[in-house]
């Protein structure tokens, strides 16, 4: 714009002067030079390339011996020190760091991936044929002082069959408990499959080394997949969402009696939703026909009285299901299943 007013105002005034011509605008000489210049075309820098950097080749090279059998296992740092040990200097540890990161390698390479764990699919008809067990924390009296609730609990008829409270977490203690649990509920060999998640007591030596002289199958939930172990956690927030349930305990001891009237109450007198509001007792002992057949008897009565007052005619007492899973097949699946 201002290159277009500028040379009009010559046309008119006939002023051949740009120094006059600026004084009669008003306006900087090298403002009107800097309007009227022609924009020249940037120059583009060459990259300037470091003569420490590594070809492509030589990359290459880098990352297949990365991930080769011999090093797939062994951090950047350990194969630059042994490649050293053998006379031999490809590149630096940061390096070998850099070249990983660029191709999206920068973790433990021999960690599975998370799609490559089993789902489990796991299936209970009757009572002690399918176990969940887990552990979580109480608060003590002074802060970082927890106790540690273990917990079994069958899947099936949802009583709680075995727990304790501990000062620590253990493989040793959970093996114990996971012991006395079957020998009390008379559990024999390729009976029972114990489910948990990936706890480092779920998952130690000493506990797998126990369920196998057991005969006891154990299976584990998928990495960071709550829902693969829900009626254990179902069973903590019944626990932890009690009215009476304390901020946090004074001792192990006051933690040990709140627990123990807890299940007693769970297991004898909580009717339980998932298990068509019958006890867990009543389930896992046999007595869940005799209920639901006692509870029918009194709808059948209160339909003959006043019939009128039920639009759907009689009502049907539900019964639990005969089948509980950990995450169900989906429906083609399970026909496939059960056809071959």
């Amino acid at each position: 714009m201002v290159k277009i007013i500028t040379e009009r105002y010559r046309e008119k005034v006939n002023i051949l002067n740009k120094h006059e011509m600026c004084d009669a605008l008003g306006m900087c000489r090298a403002t009107y030079y800097r309007m009227t210049r022609v924009e020249l075309q940037p120059v583009e820098k060459k990259k300037q390339t470091s003569p420490r950097k590594l070809t492509t080749e030589e990359e290459e090279k880098v990352l297949m011996l990365l991930n080769s059998p011999r090093f797939c296992d062994m951090a950047p740092g350990e194969i630059h020190a042994t490649l050293l040990d053998e006379s031999v200097y490809l590149c630096s540890e940061r390096t070998m760091y850099r070249i990983l990161e660029r191709n999206k390698q920068n973790v433990q390479r021999r960690q599975r991936e998370p799609g490559s764990y089993a789902r489990p699919e796991l299936l209970a008809t009757g009572p002690n044929q399918l176990w969940s067990w887990d552990i979580t924390k109480l608060k003590g009296p002074k802060k970082w002082t927890y106790y540690y609730l273990y917990k079994i609990m069958d899947v099936y008829s949802r009583v709680v069959v075995g727990w304790m409270v501990a000062y620590r977490e253990s493989a040793a203690l959970a093996g114990r408990l996971i012991n006395e649990t079957c020998l009390r509920q008379n559990i024999k060999r390729d009976q029972l499959t114990l489910h948990a998640d990936r706890g480092s007591s779920m998952k130690s030596t000493t506990v797998g080394q126990l369920l196998a002289d057991l005969g006891v199958t154990k299976t584990h939930s998928r990495p960071h997949v709550s829902n693969d172990n829900p009626y254990s956690e179902s069973l903590f927030k019944t626990l932890k969402y009690r009215p009476d349930f304390p901020e946090c305990f004074g001792c192990i001891e006051d933690s040990r009696n709140f627990c123990r009237d807890f299940f007693n109450w769970y297991n004898k007198e909580h009717k339980h939703s998932g298990i068509a509001w019958l006890t867990p007792e009543d389930v896992h002992y046999g007595k869940a026909d005799e209920v639901v057949l006692k509870r029918q008897i009194v709808m059948d009565v209160v339909y003959k009285k006043n019939p009128e007052r039920f639009v759907k005619g009689v009502t049907i007492i539900k019964k639990p299901d005969t089948m509980v899973w950990i995450n169900k097949p989906k429906t083609d699946d399970l026909t496939l299943k059960y056809v071959a």
